[in-house]
């Protein structure tokens, strides 16, 4: 399973020039907990921070710094860590777990962004698979009671 098949294809994005006071009421707009910061370049947006709801309160609201002048790229995640659209799961978040993310940009050859993976996506992963292996001891013991029977 790649990750590609799993990502959120729909991204809120701002550049690095965005006021944390636009990045906030652009996360609130559309009820993301997450903005991922991007740069144009050879013809793709490319990912190169990540602004969570807890690094404004962390960073900004915190420090009693005013939001209408503080920059989304001065207090953007970096070195941003991302993932190919072909990474499988597995890998994706054993890169999240080293790295201490709860989200992920994904990103196409180009390094263009493509999506975003968070982990209550993949706990949704997991927890269909698991539900399958569920039904599959269930059908596993029906069959076998009825050829003992």
């Amino acid at each position: 399973m790649s990750i590609g098949e799993f990502c959120n294809r729909t991204v809120i994005v701002a550049e690095r020039n965005c006021t944390v006071l636009e990045a906030s009421r652009l996360m609130r707009q559309h009820h993301v907990g997450a903005l991922v910061i991007v740069a144009f370049g050879d013809g793709v947006n490319k990912p190169v921070g990540l602004i969570t709801d807890r690094d404004l309160v962390v960073e900004v609201m915190a420090a009693h710094l005013d939001p209408e002048v503080v920059l989304a790229g001065e207090i953007m995640v970096e070195p941003l860590c991302v993932v190919h659209e072909r990474d499988g799961v597995f890998e994706t978040m054993r890169l999240m777990r080293e790295h201490g993310v709860r989200r992920v940009p994904v990103v196409d050859e180009r390094g263009g962004l493509q999506g975003i993976v968070a982990i209550d996506d993949l706990i949704s992963v997991l927890a269909e698979e698991m539900n399958e292996f569920a039904k599959l001891i269930s059908r596993e013991q029906a069959k076998e009671f009825r050829k003992r029977k």
